[in-house]
């Protein structure tokens, strides 16, 4: 396939351009005049500078992203003019004018482009996944297909409030800690690099039997001064397969099954889940999207690869006409509580209503659980502190007090 660059007249005689793909020219001038446009010019796109460019725009999409914030009010200005009954056309025309962000500036220049090609809006979205995710071109694929497209951009704008809450709690919840260990890190590189190599020269000098801690420490001073090339060689293969492992589909499912196991975080990142699951599985219902398709849209768009495996194993079930109860029963990660909730939602005829509720139930046990992991942290990384302060000081000066007594002696 060939993607030409077109210029076309509508029916209107308004003059349009876009982009097309087809095998040919003259198969592109068909396509173009089922569309009831008339080519007055085309041209082929260069196939090696699209795919350098495209490769150019993947690397500097990576400095130039878009915050939830940018994300939240570009919604809410879009399912406003929407719903002022505005063309979408002429929405990303009046966004891209108005918008302060350069990257979505550029977005909505290009989907204005690929809708005048006669693409729909979540075609065009789909376009940029490193900001609309499946879960919002999905969305916006339902409310095109109902007719109701600016209130299930309402609806859109609450789950990514939502999520952007839950994140933030979690985040708030890891800076202390995280600043704290970088602290920690620091002090022992510092220790092991400057202080202990100085007393170790005072050691050799005297001959005497070095304790259990002095010993290890001279030895990671050694490690750190004389071999430091090969650390960071390590340090960098490390990072580098791990990165890589979590590419790949079996690593992201042990690391993310790992993350729900660990003590005191784990609890937290299984009710953010359980959380995102029923706010977003709630309003896909009330919006008129299929059970199955719904589950579709979630093991795409829960955000952890150990869940997602289980909801694929619970789509093969929808299959057989088992409802969605059943299924999440066979879970080890929908709690008890969680499933009880959707039986009788699913008994009642108002699933959505009660997915909310479960939803609204687990923002309040992820806003509790956070604060108890701040409370505890603190506790915890103080004994930490604590236990590797004691250890350097031992190393330091229990030599010093064997010192001391051979003076003493002599």
């Amino acid at each position: 396939m060939t993607t030409f660059r077109y210029q076309a007249v509508n029916e209107t005689g308004r003059i349009v351009a876009g982009t097309i793909e087809a095998q040919s020219a003259d198969h592109a001038n068909d396509l173009l005049a089922a569309r009831r446009l008339s080519p007055v010019d085309m041209r082929a796109e260069s196939t090696t500078s699209s795919a350098s460019g495209s490769a150019w725009e993947r690397f500097a999409r990576r400095f130039n992203t878009v915050h939830p914030e940018e994300l939240i009010l570009f919604t809410k200005q879009l399912s406003t003019m929407l719903k002022a009954g505005i063309p979408v056309l002429r929405v990303m025309e009046i966004l891209e004018e108005q918008n302060e962000s350069e990257r979505l500036k550029e977005i909505c220049r290009t989907v204005a482009h690929d809708i005048r090609g006669g693409s729909n809006l979540h075609h065009a979205l789909s376009k940029h996944p490193d900001v609309f995710d499946p879960l919002y071109c999905s969305m916006v694929q339902a409310g095109e297909a109902s007719g109701a497209l600016p209130q299930i951009l309402q609806r859109l704008i609450y789950i990514i409030s939502h999520e952007y809450k839950v994140k933030s709690d979690i985040r708030s919840v890891m800076q202390y800690p995280i600043i704290v260990l970088v602290a920690l890190t620091s002090a022992f590189v510092g220790l092991i690099t400057f202080v202990i190599p100085k007393f170790a020269a005072v050691y050799a000098k005297a001959q005497i039997t070095l304790p259990f801690p002095t010993r290890v420490c001279m030895a990671l001073s050694t490690l750190f001064n004389e071999y430091w090339h090969l650390v960071l060689l390590a340090l960098a293969l490390v990072i580098g397969g791990f990165v890589f492992a979590l590419r790949t589909t079996g690593g992201r499912y042990v690391w993310d099954r790992f993350k729900l196991q660990v003590p005191m975080i784990g609890p937290v990142m299984q009710k953010a889940a359980l959380s995102r699951f029923a706010s977003i599985f709630s309003i896909l219902q009330a919006s008129g999207v299929g059970i199955m398709d719904s589950v579709k849209i979630l093991a795409g768009a829960i955000g952890n690869a150990a869940i997602a495996r289980e909801l694929a194993t619970m789509e093969k079930n929808l299959e057989q006409g088992r409802g969605v109860a059943r299924p999440l029963m066979q879970s080890k990660f929908f709690t008890p509580m969680f499933v009880n909730m959707v039986a009788i939602g699913e008994e009642a005829g108002n699933l959505d209503e009660m997915l909310k509720e479960v939803s609204n139930h687990y923002d309040s046990e992820v806003e509790f659980a956070t604060r108890r992991l701040t409370t505890a942290m603190g506790p915890i990384l103080m004994v930490g502190l604590a236990a590797m302060v004691g250890f350097f000081a031992l190393a330091v000066y229990m030599p010093m007090w064997d010192l001391a007594k051979m003076a003493g002696k002599g």
